[in-house]
């Protein structure tokens, strides 16, 4: 587990970078401008949206200490692994595992809307009512402890190169924090983009209150699946301006609370029908 160290000072040293720029270019040049993403219920916002990542990574740590790197350093040295099995080059398998790991971790996305039990732990994140670089990092434990073992069982799964998981790792954390920034982009540069990185306009339309939108727009970083299983939207149908961010359910200062996010997976549903998960 020589690696621990390391991948640690390499996606802390990253999260910070990625973070403060994006926090920058949101101050420069923000793409909407909300009362829920400014003053006082920004600052609310942000104190519990960064309290979140760091109690889950204290409780990630606690729970899941090897994590996806420690993952692919266990199955390398054990010689698990489909890739390492069929003897792909290095090179090879890191970008297939790259592309996996991707795909396993929009799946993962799509499953947490569509399986009620999931949902509940998932829609802490959807509940921000403001959308920015924090919300990106707005994760339950809970769905962050899950999310972990199910990247590590593909990892160990795929056996591949423990650097192709560290990069994988650094670029959803990445990402996730760019694709949920307010952050301006001229459309004819964000139409190029989304071909190939899942942009801030594209994602925001999955926070959007409006039920079939929040069926959409899954990936976080290759915007490929959703075109491919037809869950991708272009845009809001009241424009982005015009958009509701969050969930119908709570609209007051409620998801800005630290305890309050943290005990929503325990809360009843508001929603008829559990968000009628059988629609789709």
């Amino acid at each position: 587990m020589n690696a621990i160290p390391s991948e640690l000072a390499v996606r802390a040293g990253a999260f910070l970078a990625i973070f403060l720029t994006m926090a920058f270019f949101e101050l420069w040049s923000p793409r909407l401008e909300r009362a829920e993403m400014a003053g006082a219920m920004k600052s609310r916002r942000w104190v519990t949206n960064l309290s979140m990542v760091l109690i889950s990574s204290l409780v990630l740590r606690v729970v899941f200490p090897a994590a996806a790197v420690g993952a692919a350093v266990w199955a390398q040295a054990h010689g698990w692994g489909l890739l390492r099995m069929a003897g792909v080059q290095p090179w090879l398998a890191g970008i297939i595992a790259f592309v996996v790991l991707d795909f396993a971790v929009w799946l993962e996305h799509v499953a947490s809307h569509k399986i009620p039990i999931l949902w509940r732990i998932h829609r802490m994140h959807h509940a921000d009512t403001g959308f920015d670089v924090t919300t990106g990092l707005r994760f339950h434990p809970l769905e962050i402890v899950l999310s972990m073992v199910w990247k590590a069982a593909v990892v160990v799964a795929l056996g591949p190169p423990v650097l192709a998981v560290l990069v994988f790792e650094v670029v959803l954390n990445g990402t996730s924090m760019f694709n949920h920034s307010n952050v301006r982009i001229a459309p004819r540069i964000d139409r190029r983009l989304r071909r190939v990185i899942v942009t801030p306009d594209m994602h925001r339309v999955h926070h959007s209150s409006d039920q079939p939108e929040t069926d959409s727009n899954y990936g976080f970083n290759f915007p490929f699946w959703d075109r491919l299983f037809h869950t991708y939207v272009a845009a809001p149908k009241r424009g982005h301006e015009g958009m509701t961010i969050g969930l119908d359910e709570w609209r007051g200062d409620q998801p800005s609370r630290i305890g309050w996010s943290l005990l929503l997976p325990f809360q009843p549903n508001r929603r008829p029908a559990d968000r009628e998960f059988s629609r789709n």
